[in-house]
């Protein structure tokens, strides 16, 4: 018997559109994931091809299908250009608990987009996957999505250490977390 595939959620907020990422993206991802800016603090290399970006968007495609993640791809509404994405990985449905991520391609830092797509993908995580808790891993040196973090209510718990191995070095991150009960 055919396993039937689930929907993937449009979520929708005041300019954007966050929507299932597809191979058709693969172009419009590899335009900013090639940006060394751009991946400088997320433990990846930057994209060199468009294989690069299908084998990310096929894990994208693995994460949702065996529930471990869900990451939506960023775009302007009433345009179809991916700029970004953010989701969810690493989800304990266990413990309630999944972590976030995000990034966004360097022509629109600063304009807001990061944190209007975080505040939709949290509050999908809270009001319709019954997650607990939010975690984000942050880099040291990744001040932007530190503020980020804490715009939205994270709390910073502490510095796990050496905590992972990505382009042949260990990564020290911080760990921060919203809970359920203080998202308002």
């Amino acid at each position: 018997m055919k396993q039937k595939k689930s929907v993937f959620p449009v979520l929708e907020t005041k300019r954007l559109k966050l929507r299932e990422v597809t191979h058709e993206d693969a172009a419009d991802m590899l335009n900013y994931m090639s940006d060394p800016e751009v991946v400088r603090h997320i433990g990846l290399e930057r994209f060199k091809s468009l294989e690069d970006a299908k084998s990310e968007i096929d894990w994208y495609e693995t994460i949702h299908k065996e529930g471990s993640g869900m990451r939506w791809g960023i775009t302007l509404k009433g345009e179809d250009q991916l700029i970004g994405s953010c989701g969810f990985l690493n989800r304990a449905k266990k413990h309630f608990r999944a972590e976030i991520g995000t990034e966004l391609s360097r022509e629109y830092w600063g304009t807001g987009i990061a944190s209007e797509a975080f505040q939709a993908v949290i509050s999908t995580g809270f009001n319709h996957m019954q997650l607990e808790r939010i975690e984000a891993l942050i880099e040291p040196l990744n001040i932007a999505s530190q503020r980020l973090a804490e715009k939205h209510g994270f709390v910073k718990e502490g510095l796990l250490r050496k905590y992972e191995y990505t382009q042949g070095k260990f990564d020290d991150l911080y760990m921060y977390s919203l809970l359920k009960e203080e998202c308002g």
